[in-house]
């Protein structure tokens, strides 16, 4: 269990975001969808091995674009990298409206005016957690604040406590819930789908291992965890609140109460000392695709500022932790952690040649997959 704790491989897939989101995922669904988060969890943890095969192959594979590349080609590359981009990207604008919620949620009286105009406070509190977050953008040395990030564990541990602290001295766990709601299905999938979207680090991981003979195992001690943590959340949050449960579980704790402080002052600080982490990988894809040289501090800091800004509209435009966060599921998450892994696995190791149990399960994978962002893509644009 030390070494679980220790894995950064456990922190980067506990990220400490989903894990408020799934009780929410739970209650669109009801309760029979619990076995879809064990469906999602299991059929992720597999294409996590099938990153491990596919860099056994060759190694000048290091990084999750180099995949995409050794499977087919520049395209391939470019492929891979635009959906991990793209879906890092999306995850750091999350990070601000959850901010804004629960900071709004804490300070519901708040308002802001600036230069003149008035907005509410959940508004005014994106602008004021990307004013905080903007020292940390421009930093070239993330190892001290990645230490902060690195508690995912631990962080999601204490939410999980605190919330059930709440339910036992004051909400109680007397919500019954629906059994099955068909129409919420594809909300939950996709929320179960964002817990389990870190695959594209998995590389980076696997190749910075000592032993990497032990990847396998570490990884399904840390799928097990993870999954046992987001179902227990899940149930809590559904038994406390049921049908009224938010897109967040931390926007229903009482806000006078200590444990509920615990839980929401939790899940701040992480996304802020994280926020620089996803976005560097972007930022320096950006300064290398243009040119930049690294020494150019001027520029530099100019990318990072309109990265930053960019984000902070998109946050301001649109301002439904949910929906962003079902719409990562669906189509980025279930894409690149699903899809990707599988397609380049069929194409590095031949298995599309030889009909067998592996072939069919790959397949079915693929299928799911595919299920999970044409049904989740359509149902957002109706709804």
């Amino acid at each position: 269990m030390k070494i679980i704790a220790r894995s950064p491989l456990c922190n980067v897939v506990l990220s400490g975001v989903g894990i408020i989101s799934v009780p929410y995922a739970l209650a669109s669904g009801g309760w029979l969808t619990l076995i879809l988060l064990f469906i999602v969890a299991a059929a992720t943890f597999y294409t996590g091995l099938l990153i491990r095969r596919c860099m056994d192959v060759s190694p000048k594979i290091r990084t999750y674009p180099d995949i995409g590349e050794y499977a087919f080609g520049k395209k391939g590359k470019m492929m891979v990298s635009s959906f991990m981009y793209l879906e890092l990207y999306v995850v750091a604008t999350g990070f601000l409206i959850l901010e804004g919620d629960n900071l709004s949620n804490l300070f519901p009286d708040m308002s802001f005016t600036i230069a003149g105009v008035t907005m509410c406070g959940q508004q005014g509190f994106v602008i004021l957690v990307a004013l905080v977050i903007f020292p940390s953008m421009l930093l070239t040395d993330l190892s001290k604040v990645s230490y902060v990030s690195a508690t995912g564990i631990l962080a999601s541990v204490l939410i999980i406590l605190s919330v059930f602290w709440v339910g036992a001295e004051d909400t109680g766990f007397r919500a019954k819930g629906r059994f099955f709601h068909l129409n919420g299905v594809p909300t939950g999938v996709s929320l179960y789908t964002f817990c389990y979207c870190a695959h594209p680090v998995f590389p980076t991981l696997y190749t910075s291992m000592k032993d990497k003979r032990q990847f396998s195992k570490v990884l399904l001690l840390c799928f097990v965890l993870c999954t046992i943590s987001y179902a227990a959340m899940a149930v809590l949050g559904y038994l406390m609140f049921g049908e009224n449960i938010k897109s967040q579980v931390t926007l229903n704790l009482p806000t006078d109460k200590l444990s509920s402080k615990v839980a929401i002052y939790t899940t701040l600080v992480t996304p802020i000392a994280k926020y620089a982490l996803i976005a560097t990988p972007i930022v320096n894809a950006i300064e290398s695709s243009s040119g930049i040289n690294h020494n150019n501090r001027s520029i530099s800091i100019l990318i990072r500022t309109l990265f930053l800004v960019n984000s902070v509209m998109v946050a301001l435009a649109i301002p439904f932790f949910g929906y962003l966060m079902s719409l990562v599921g669906a189509f980025l998450s279930a894409t690149a952690s699903i899809i990707i892994p599988c397609l380049c696995y069929l194409k590095i190791m031949g298995t599309y040649r030889r009909w067998g149990y592996e072939l069919v399960t790959v397949i079915g994978i693929i299928l799911m997959g595919i299920s999970v962002v044409v049904i989740d893509i359509l149902v957002l644009q109706i709804s």
